[in-house]
């Protein structure tokens, strides 16, 4: 799983604004309820485990992510939720030990997807829910849709984001059934951010959020 070498606030300003939108949603979707003990697999900063937090307590939520700066934003913005430095390819914990695992915009980002979705599904109990949402980087519906829109028009053989492990229509529930899971549903959730002038928009684009390769 890649981890992003990038301040926890930088990351706030550019994906933090959408994941804020869709954690209420995934956790919907997930049936997120109290009592039940949840991971958030590849937490960053902690937009999903703020909101598991309020529907479960800190003492019922678990979250992981292999971003060092990450983990410590996230500690000190969640207090007394357990969260973990770790891969989704290798959760530290046993089978069986949550209700639901979620996973947030993480999976374009798994050095090995059906791996970490494997995972989630370990930790799971029988019965339980491993959800995800990822971004429709093919059919346009990403953050950068537009900056990646004029790159292809200026080089149709451009690399961009639909690429990713799951930017696909279909590929996500694929990737699902690959990892053992059964009953796999498809939703949609969506987040819609409103810039009053083109430099709100690009200057988070260009303060961070930087891939480095997979950790180990």
């Amino acid at each position: 799983m890649m981890s992003f070498d990038v301040a926890a606030e930088a990351y706030d300003s550019f994906m933090g604004r959408y994941s804020r939108q869709l954690s209420p949603q995934l956790a919907d979707l997930a049936g997120v309820q109290p009592g039940q003990r949840v991971l958030d697999v590849g937490c960053g900063p902690g937009a999903l485990t703020a909101e598991l937090v309020t529907r479960l307590g800190a003492d019922r939520v678990t979250a992981v992510d292999p971003s060092e700066s990450f983990v410590a934003a996230a500690r000190v913005r969640h207090p007394g939720v357990a969260v973990i430095n770790a891969r989704a390819e290798d959760l530290p914990f046993e089978a069986d030990a949550f209700d639901a695992a979620l996973a947030q915009l993480v999976v374009h980002f798994m050095s090995d997807p059906v791996a970490g979705i494997t995972e989630m599904g370990r930790v799971t109990r029988p019965g339980g829910v491993v959800a995800a949402c990822v971004w429709d980087h093919a059919g346009d519906g990403g953050p950068l849709s537009l900056f990646w829109s004029a790159a292809r028009a200026l080089n149709p053989a451009v690399h961009d984001e639909s690429q990713l492990a799951g930017a696909w229509e279909g590929q996500l529930g694929e990737l699902f059934e690959a990892a053992g899971l059964r009953d796999v549903e498809a939703a949609t959730v969506s987040a819609k951010i409103e810039y009053a002038t083109f430099g709100e928009w690009w200057e988070p684009f260009t303060g961070g959020s930087v891939r480095r390769g997979p950790t180990s």
